[in-house]
């Protein structure tokens, strides 16, 4: 098989075109598309445990660390010890967070929109179908149970 005849490389090769697009877009705003990704994520009235924005948005503990970091040197968050679990922290948008996810909310819904107005809601019900039974079909471990052929 070609690879360019496998499922996963059309996968692939579409996620990263669309991160290099809302990198290029977060570029103009002296962000990127983790710092984007992250504002979105982030409770705008109560804050968000630290300890949740990985796994919600499947990012490695390092990188979120990193990421976090650097947002908080540019202040578009703070660090807030957690109220009802002392060991944890809140992470809470800054003024400039809030002004900062409505631009990373706009380059989302800008996308979503010439998506929309270019595939029909046949075509795109068809398409969240098959990444739904191919997300389903991973965490169903149906992949490790069959036999690799040549």
């Amino acid at each position: 098989m070609k690879q360019e005849e496998t499922v996963d490389f059309h996968i692939k090769r579409t996620w990263q075109s669309i991160a290099k697009m809302y990198n290029e877009v977060a570029a103009g705003y002296g962000a990127s598309m983790a710092t984007g990704y992250v504002l979105l994520n982030i409770d705008k009235e109560s804050g968000t445990p630290s300890t949740a924005l990985g796994p919600r948005m499947g990012m490695e503990a390092t990188s979120l660390s990193r990421t976090l970091k650097s947002m908080e040197e540019k202040g578009l968050i703070e660090r807030r010890p957690n109220p009802a679990d002392g060991r944890s922290v809140l992470v809470f948008l800054t003024p400039f967070g809030i002004e900062k996810r409505a631009d990373a909310k706009a380059a989302v819904i800008n996308f979503n929109t010439q998506v929309r107005d270019r595939f029909s809601e046949n075509d795109l019900g068809t398409f969240f179908n098959v990444i739904d039974g191919i997300n389903t079909m991973i965490l169903e471990n149906k992949l490790a149970t069959q036999e690799i052929k040549d």
